[in-house]
């Protein structure tokens, strides 16, 4: 498995990061065992990168189970400040026994990677001062090696990275066949800034799949960006490929992140995001896909 240095970190991810939504049952029933073996079987895979959250359901204990005897071996980033759908507390002392917590479920002394958790929800001005604070005197003290935040709106990550001192920053379904905002709008301010960029939702939540969005919630697309989606399904249905994995190999290899992460409990949807990463690109096919994208105002939700 490639393997990059995570903007100016001393962290090494693989190209592919694991996302452990789906082992926490995110998007439907997954037995223990099977949560444990899919782990596994990333780790022999290469996978190096294992992003959770406190709000993945009971996904943070179960990584930590599956990474016994194994720790030293991997990345581990976990988040803060989301604890369920509509269930957000950013307050300095929620994070830090939120954190302290998940290193118990976690079964380490440290995660390398500490995040803020969908920072959109709440007004910015305590978040990126007394949030912050919080986070980088937890970096100071040891319980993270490194500090970021995630969320989705261009803007907002773009003020966390030139408001704060972080680290890495996670956004997710921006850097896709339908929406390049990532690269247009976040990327270059990171680099200004140095920090780390991690690539999420290669599949648009699941919009990029024959069979649609699974995701408990209305998915936010717009009318105009689902209508790209589903011309681009039927592309991709005509020419007889896949368009997940078409979708994956193209966030992987074009968005310019040192890591993108898939999330999955299904050993055939790992494999076939492995081979993603290096899988070459059919090229006339995918410059007949970016032709079929929303006008760059409307690509983004």
């Amino acid at each position: 498995m490639l393997v990059e240095r995570l903007g100016l970190t001393d962290l090494d991810v693989s190209k592919l990061g694991f996302g452990t939504a789906p082992l926490g049952e995110r998007f439907g029933p997954v037995e223990e065992a099977a949560a444990v073996a899919v782990v596994h079987e990333a780790l022999d895979l290469g996978i190096t990168f294992f992003d959770t959250a406190a709000s993945y359901g009971n996904a943070e204990e179960r990584l930590g189970k599956a990474l016994v005897g194994r720790r030293d071996e991997v990345v581990v980033g976990t988040k803060a400040g989301r604890y369920g759908f509509d269930d957000f507390d950013f307050s300095p002392a929620r994070i830090r026994r939120n954190a302290e917590h998940s290193l118990r479920l976690l079964r380490t002394d440290y995660v390398d990677i500490l995040q803020l958790h969908n920072i959109e929800f709440i007004p910015a001005g305590p978040l990126l001062d007394d949030s912050y604070a919080e986070l980088a005197a937890m970096r100071d003290e040891g319980l993270c090696r490194y500090i970021g935040m995630t969320g989705y709106p261009a803007a907002r990550m773009n003020a966390a990275m030139t408001q704060t001192d972080i680290d890495v920053c996670l956004t997710y379904a921006h850097a896709t066949l339908l929406d390049d905002t990532l690269q247009r709008e976040i990327a270059p301010v990171a680099v200004s800034r140095g920090v780390g960029l991690i690539n999420s939702a290669a599949v648009s939540l699941g919009l990029l799949t024959p069979g649609g969005s699974n995701i408990q919630t209305a998915h936010p697309a717009t009318a105009v960006i689902r209508e790209a989606a589903a011309r681009m399904i039927q592309l991709c249905a005509n020419r007889g490929v896949d368009i997940a994995f078409v979708a994956n190999q193209f966030s992987l290899q074009r968005s310019g992140c040192a890591t993108t992460l898939i999330g999955t409990a299904k050993s055939h949807h790992l494999r076939s995001a492995a081979d993603a990463v290096d899988a070459p690109l059919d090229e006339e096919l995918i410059e007949d896909l970016l032709a079929l994208r929303p006008p760059v105002a409307d690509r983004a939700w």
